[in-house]
């Protein structure tokens, strides 16, 4: 199977070509240096696809990681890829940029946290690739949350601001890393909608934003 990978969340974003009947997957990749994504993704995957030889049509999926990250970089990113797949008529993964990182974290339980930006973080916790929450936290409510398990980041500030709970540092994810969760949703055929498929910014609801604390007094 055939894939177009792109991931514009990060400090840098990246594409990637991969063809899983290859013994390397992974057949072209590029890093887009920066947050240049908007100017440099489809040139860039209009370069690398025609340095392969390939057409979008002769694609099995679109990936792309919707978030969380930089705001512009998701919806860059995912605008993109939504254009790609309805003009070529080529299904499309969505893949969490949370997971990818968890899926750096081993066995077990995996707590995955990135920065978010005003003190807050988002933390994903996975186990064996399946998503048990994500969510917009406090260092505090991070400390609370990932205590069982093993926690991975890839950003020191984080790693720095976790520090009693000894998280792992593993490099940002990266376009390709979303191959192996691309490949298994394809043949699944677990395909995204891409006129219902939003980004996945994780912001707090109104319930959380507004919630009073409750008195402790008796």
């Amino acid at each position: 199977m055939r894939f177009l990978l792109m991931d514009t969340c990060g400090s840098e974003g990246s594409i990637a070509l991969a063809d899983t009947d290859r013994p390397l997957p992974i057949v072209a990749s590029e890093t887009l240096p920066g947050r240049t994504a908007s100017e440099r993704l489809v040139p860039a995957v209009r370069r690398v696809m025609e340095g392969c030889g390939w057409r979008l049509r002769d694609l099995n999926a679109i990936v792309v990681v919707h978030g969380p990250g930089s705001f512009t970089g998701v919806r860059v990113g995912l605008s993109a890829a939504k254009g790609l797949s309805e003009a070529a008529g080529v299904p499309l993964v969505a893949v969490s940029r949370l997971a990818l990182l968890a899926a750096k974290g081993g066995e077990g339980v995996v707590h995955a946290v990135m920065d978010a930006g005003r003190g807050e973080f988002y933390l994903g916790k996975y186990r064996a690739g399946e998503c048990l929450q994500e969510a917009l936290l406090t260092a505090e409510e991070v400390l609370a949350s990932a205590a069982d398990g093993t926690v991975v980041v890839c950003e020191p500030k984080v790693a720095e601001a976790l520090a009693t709970l000894k998280p792992q540092i593993v490099p940002e994810p990266a376009a390709a890393d979303a191959l192996p969760v691309a490949a298994r949703r394809a043949e699944e055929g677990s395909f995204d909608d891409s006129a219902l498929l939003d980004a996945n910014y994780l912001r707090r609801t109104d319930a959380q934003i507004f919630a009073k604390p409750r008195s402790t007094a008796q």
